[in-house]
């Protein structure tokens, strides 16, 4: 089976190449600073490992949500004009308009292989909070790659639910890879509640996704995260899960 590559460049941001197709996670690319949203301010610890000039070209961005800095910011947005293809939300699609393509939870886009085939993207739900927390917060989706001969991927984008989880288990499971937002990320606007998820509910999202990796995303270089690196690698462990865990370090990829 092909295997997956994927390049860590900081907080949501990575490339994912997959059966020769290149794709970009909520491209942020901003230097460390206050960034506002409404009457808060979102806090970035540090900047990209990669700059944007370093990314090249891709294929497609995978586009979780557009209303928050922390995953599309001002050089994010600049990114996207020049993509050829983003995939998001409709509320994505109602702000920016092209380039973003809405994609449905459960519907798909076919995008071309080198070798002819195609590589499968799925939108699923996500969840950026507790029950009930989406009028707060705003839509968010996921996305499921998957295609003839390659590993099934997960990429979670900003969910906090393993209710979502375990229904998209359910509908596209198991898989090969999954790419989990994590960090339990909080904030004032929801302020009992993580907007992404705990360490260890990414250690339990492994377990129900049944996914032989894991690559965290997005739990850390911004103030708002409660739980980092050393976290997550206590829960794994503690879930005796820790040969699945690949934390890796920015700038760093992994082929797997």
């Amino acid at each position: 089976m092909t295997t997956v590559e994927i390049t860590y460049v900081g907080g949501p941001t990575a490339v994912l190449t997959l059966g020769g197709v290149r794709l970009l996670t909520d491209p942020t690319f901003d230097a460390p600073g206050e960034y506002p949203i409404g009457s808060r301010k979102l806090v970035k610890t540090a900047g990209p490992a990669l700059p944007v000039t370093e990314i090249g070209p891709v294929d497609a961005v995978l586009l979780s949500h557009d209303q928050h800095p922390d995953n599309l910011d001002t050089s994010g947005r600049t990114y996207l004009a020049s993509a050829p293809l983003t995939l998001s939300t409709a509320s994505a699609y109602d702000r920016i308009g092209a380039p973003v393509r809405p994609v449905p939870a459960w519907e798909h886009v076919d995008l071309p292989r080198p070798d002819g085939r195609t590589l499968r993207v799925t939108a699923v739900p996500a969840q950026h909070g507790p029950d009930g927390s989406e009028p707060l917060v705003g839509e968010v989706t996921g996305f499921v790659l998957s295609g003839e001969g390659l590993p099934k991927v997960y990429v979670s984008g900003d969910n906090a639910s393993l209710d979502v989880v375990r229904e998209i288990a359910r509908r596209q499971g198991p898989f090969d890879v999954a790419v989990l937002f994590a960090g339990a990320a909080r904030t004032p606007l929801v302020p009992d509640a993580p907007l992404t998820l705990t360490s260890e509910a990414a250690a339990q999202a492994a377990e129900i996704l049944g996914a032989r990796h894991v690559v965290p995303l997005h739990f850390e270089h911004w103030g708002h995260f409660t739980q980092e690196g050393d976290t997550l690698t206590k829960a794994f462990a503690e879930a005796g899960l820790a040969d699945r865990l690949h934390l890796l370090e920015p700038g760093a990829s992994a082929r797997l």
